[in-house]
């Protein structure tokens, strides 16, 4: 079934001067003009693009990428802002419209906003700034320590609100992040558990526990590099630590407890110290 502002893989039915017409099914021809057809393109070759509306609300089809299709979130930049709306550059030809009613605040020309783009009643590809409204539709269906795609959205009084694969919300604790994150920014994060209330809590790295066990031959690795002396204890900032392995605290504790438990390591109040092997 074919999707309006999704990729669609389409095969090509005949050539024209202007361009290349897909077979659409039941959508009929859909055309590929020649600047965004590849080159050395054949009749009866299967092709991915993306189908959307022309400046003249034409269904025509692109192999161009835009920067967010249907049912996805991205941060875009208003071009301009006319009667009808805000108009957003999704890198392509045409701009995206974000309409008054899909404003949670006027969108300015030149700013960027998190955006959530879909199909509406009247069968436009549209933007909306209102994301309660879109996202969190469906139950969250995910179990601890699978790996998700997240855009942060705003930062709170206990982390970040970030969007969990374009679909639902989720919170980065502030413990979890050593490092500033920005509105828009992209990244990846792991499940921690989904709450009673669908939200979802997140973090950035593998399980604390699993983390540790592999943290603990990087530990000995970097005593063994240093002489067997290291100024970091479990009393250390969270930066200092993030700094220096890419972890939390909290792994790191674990690391160093497991390691002292083995007898690898003593820590003393100015750091941890490698035990000499004995022959």
């Amino acid at each position: 079934m074919l999707a309006l502002g999704k990729i669609n893989r389409l095969t090509v039915k005949k050539q024209v001067k202007f361009g290349f017409y897909l077979d659409g099914l039941s959508w009929g021809e859909i055309l590929l003009p020649n600047n965004v057809a590849p080159a050395g393109l054949e009749i009866g070759r299967e092709l991915d693009v993306f189908l959307y509306l022309d400046s003249e609300d034409q269904l025509i089809a692109t192999t161009e990428q835009p920067k967010i299709k249907v049912g996805e979130v991205a941060q875009l930049p208003v071009v301009a802002s006319t009667k009808v709306g805000a108009f957003v550059n999704w890198g392509l030809k045409k701009d995206l419209l974000v309409p008054f009613s899909e404003q949670q605040i006027p969108l300015k020309e030149g700013q960027k906003y998190l955006l959530y783009c879909y199909v509406d009643n009247s069968n436009r590809i549209v933007a909306s700034s209102k994301l309660d409204r879109h996202l969190h539709k469906t139950t969250p269906q995910y179990n601890a320590g699978d790996k998700v795609d997240i855009i942060v959205s705003e930062q709170t009084d206990i982390g970040y609100k970030v969007i969990v694969n374009h679909q639902h919300w989720g919170v980065l604790y502030k413990n979890e992040v050593f490092k500033p994150l920005r509105r828009g920014e992209k990244m990846q994060a792991f499940i921690v558990k989904v709450r009673d209330d669908g939200k979802i809590d997140l973090r950035l790295n593998v399980t604390t526990y699993k983390q540790a066990l592999e943290l603990t031959e990087q530990v000995l690795k970097k005593l063994q590099q240093n002489d067997g002396k290291l100024a970091l204890t479990d009393k250390s900032s969270p930066e200092l630590i993030y700094a220096t392995f890419g972890v939390s605290k909290k792994a790191y504790k674990q690391a160093i407890g497991t390691l002292y438990k083995e007898k690898k390591i003593v820590i003393s109040e100015h750091g941890i110290l490698l035990v000499p092997k004995t022959s």
